[in-house]
């Protein structure tokens, strides 16, 4: 029997590479919610549609195709898989996923992966809108300063230019943006547990995260 296992939080608290390697080692799918939101948003930026022009986004999102294919996403047959991890393509997420017509697109393309299988999600309402019945909820969070030093901590590490109190204020922006849209505003799902990782490692995260899933006993 499929599981789901949801996996909630803010911009920068590193959902996405704890989610990836919590997938491996349970040998289940991972869906990157928050992917498919910036492939939607860059297209749709890219086309020169304002967030505000709701009847044209629900005309061009009838002729988008979105494909999760081994971690990489596809946008009509074409690999964004590197152009959607840009602090651009973040800031378009978070303006063009508060549109209704591209919330109500992508909800049942997301819920659709549980019939390939047992999965972990993870993104901002997985847990309190698109799986709200998932068997296991977490939410994971860390303060802002926490969060922006590790986003300033990548991208020097990846040679990209970076610079810390940019990127704070960014994560001071999207979390009230986030927080504040009237459509599936970030908040920890009900029955969620809640874990500030300001002061954890990844591994510390990662063990007491399968610590929990081992005890819930999932098939």
């Amino acid at each position: 029997m499929s599981y789901v296992i949801t996996i909630d939080g803010p911009a920068g608290a590193g959902k996405s590479s704890v989610a990836k390697i919590l997938a491996k080692k349970l040998g289940i799918n991972y869906l990157d919610t928050g992917a498919i939101y910036r492939a939607i948003a860059l297209i749709l930026n890219s086309a020169e549609i304002k967030s505000d022009d709701e009847l044209n986004i629900r005309e061009a999102l009838n002729n988008i195709k979105i494909e999760l294919q081994d971690g990489k996403i596809f946008v009509n047959d074409l690999d964004v898989s590197s152009e959607i991890r840009t602090p651009e393509a973040d800031k378009l997420a978070s303006e063009y996923s508060a549109v209704p017509a591209v919330r109500e697109a992508l909800l049942n393309l997301q819920r659709v992966q549980i019939f390939h299988g047992s999965l972990i999600a993870e993104g901002r309402d997985v847990g309190s809108v698109v799986f709200p019945d998932a068997e296991l909820k977490f939410f994971i969070t860390a303060s802002p300063e926490a969060r922006a030093k590790r986003r300033f901590e990548q991208r020097k590490r990846k040679g990209l230019s970076a610079n810390y109190n940019e990127i704070l204020n960014a994560i001071n922006s999207r979390d009230d943006n986030d927080s504040h849209r009237r459509l599936s505003p970030l908040k920890v799902p009900e029955n969620a547990i809640y874990i500030d990782t300001s002061e954890m490692s990844q591994d510390q995260v990662i063990n007491k995260i399968l610590n929990i899933v081992a005890k819930k006993e999932l098939n």
